[in-house]
Parts: C-alpha cells; structure tokens; sequence
C-alpha cells in the first residue's frame, strides 16, 4: 500500500527542512548516561519533610528519587513539599507526600530522543536513570539535556569538518560508469542496548561520503524510527539495507512477523501496540511513522498479518545535493 506520493513529500520547504536541526539530530545519537547527573542525591521513605526542606536548599535541587534498600520506590519534588508546608506537617516522613505510582525511568544506553519523548508526553520534571527500573544509577532533567545538547554541539563542529574534509577525497580514485554504496544491518528484536547504532552509522556514512547535513539528518531520523520499530514490535527482528546512489537515498527495512493489522490506523499519529512493558521503557509513542513520513519524499508501506512488514523509503536528491559520482562532478565542474 502506497501511503504517500512523491507529490506530497518531494517538494519539502526551508521551513520544513529547518525544523531538523543538528541539535535534533544529536538528541539520537546521545545516550542518556553522557548527559545524566550520576549517583544522584537520594532519600529514605523514612526520611523527613523536614530534612528533605533543607537537602534541597543545600544541595539547590528541586527533587530527588526515593530509594528503600537499593530499590527505587518513589519520587520526592518541591511540589510534594509545598503541598506538606501547606498541611503543616514537615515532620511527616516523605513516603507520605512522595509519588509511588505511575513511575517512568529511563535508561542509561537509550538515546536522549527517548527521554524528549517522555518529557513532552508527561508533566515530570526529572526522570530517574536506572540499570533494572530498580537501581537509580542518575537523574535526568531537562536543564541536563540542554546543557548535554549543547556541550555536544560545541565538540560536534571541529569533527563535523574533519569529516567533511574526509568526504571530499573518498571517491577520487573510484572509477566506474555507476557508483551506489549498499549498506545492511541485522536488527534484533528488544535489543534497546544496540537500538539507534544502525541509522547513526548510515548517518554517518552519508556525511564521509559528503552528503547535504540536512539529507544525512532526514535519512537517520527516517532510518532511527524504522529500526526501533523493528527493535520493539518484530518477533525475530529484521533487516534494514540502504543504498546510497548520486541522487537518491533507497531504504528498505523488512521483517517476517507478526505483521500490521490495520496500516491505515498504524499512520494515525499516536497509535501503537506496544506493551505497556515497552511503554514503561519510554518507547512505542506512536510518532514513529509520522516521523519517518515528515522526513522522505516516498514512502510504501506493505504488511501481511502473521507474515510481516515491509517498508520502503526514498530521498531525492537534486544536483547541489549529489553524492558520490555527482559530488565528483561538482567538485572538477565536469
């Protein structure tokens, strides 16, 4: 089923374009564990209201986890201590003001865009970093992100134009009448440690081999969405091969089960039928083939309930955009 057209995809605006920033693209290619607070300042369910007042005016934090015997149990925030201010009951211990239910975490080798999500889909203001749900190895607030953006950005300048420079000499002595670079990958299902390596090596191929920023960041972000669906919804994961061609970007991810019921409703943004185990990890949003659309000029979408799935994907690239033999051509005017 053709989902979309080259019509509706292919004419993609400055505006449009402007909306993938580097800044976007570097949040799916961090880990939580590089931008997170580690061992971060703990408390008891036993502990005070009281005490908990004044850990947050020495320590200049507005929450923290609340740990019982190594398990992570609840959250502790200045709401919680406004709300014992109120009742006026700072002697209470804070398992009586803490939130226990409903908790999300996230993890330490997911990618930051995991954490964005969560951030834009609920009202937290930190998330816990744990190995197991259990274990609080960091805390994650939205000022670490930023400042972890940021940071990034500023070491990501100098290596970008190494790269680019790298980019510039990689086809010179590659001689033929049709040069494409094929590239594939072996996912596994539920393999969220590895999850997101697949679209940041093709990103980063792309880049070497001298492509427009912003086509490198449509194809990772179209590519990091197909993957993690294959990581959260196959059976035996799948195969995503890519390649590369002067003035077009193919894309084919396949795998051989369960399947998609309903396509028409799995394009419907904020659909998805991942398990509330899954959800609990931060992922299945339901974004993730509105985001693969926003990104290419083409894309079809076939499934076979009890079989599989099959997506294809393309970018077209004009002439300033070439890669390959049409970077060449630019480059001696030919």
């Amino acid at each position: 089923m053709d989902t979309s057209s080259t019509d509706d995809y292919r004419d993609l605006t400055d505006l449009e374009a402007d909306q993938i920033t580097r800044l976007e693209e570097l949040a799916y290619e961090i880990k939580v564990q590089e931008v997170m607070t580690p061992d971060p300042v703990t408390v008891t369910p036993e502990t005070s209201m009281n005490a908990v007042l004044e850990l947050f005016r020495s320590r200049r934090i507005t929450g923290a986890p609340v740990v019982d015997e190594g398990r992570f149990v609840g959250i502790i925030s200045i709401e919680d201590l406004i709300r014992s201010l109120i009742k006026g009951d700072l002697e209470a211990p804070c398992s009586r003001f803490m939130t226990s239910t409903n908790l999300i975490t996230v993890r330490p080798g997911e990618p930051l865009v995991e954490a964005l999500k969560v951030f834009v889909n609920s009202r937290v203001g930190r998330l816990p970093v744990t190995e197991d749900g259990q274990t609080v190895v960091g805390i994650l607030t939205k000022g670490d992100i930023t400042r972890g953006l940021l940071s990034a950005l500023k070491r990501d300048i100098q290596a970008e134009e190494m790269r680019r420079y790298r980019a510039r000499h990689l086809f010179e002595d590659i001689k033929s009448d049709r040069t494409s670079l094929i590239l594939r990958y072996n996912i596994q299902p539920r393999d969220f440690i590895h999850g997101g390596e697949a679209s940041s090596h093709i990103k980063r191929a792309l880049v070497r081999l001298g492509a427009n920023p912003q086509v490198a960041r449509r194809t990772g972000i179209a590519v990091y969405e197909a993957e993690m669906n294959l990581v959260i919804h196959t059976t035996d994961g799948g195969v995503i091969r890519v390649e590369i061609e002067p003035h077009q970007i193919s894309m084919d991810v396949y795998d051989y089960g369960p399947g998609i019921k309903d396509i028409q409703q799995a394009m419907q943004p904020g659909f998805s039928t991942a398990s509330e185990e899954i959800r609990a990890l931060g992922f299945g949003a339901g974004m993730g083939l509105i985001n693969i659309s926003r990104c290419v000029d083409e894309m079809n979408l076939e499934s076979t309930w009890g079989k599989g799935t099959r997506l294809r994907m393309k970018i077209f690239l004009n002439d300033e955009e070439a890669v390959g033999e049409g970077y060449q051509l630019k480059e001696t005017g030919t």
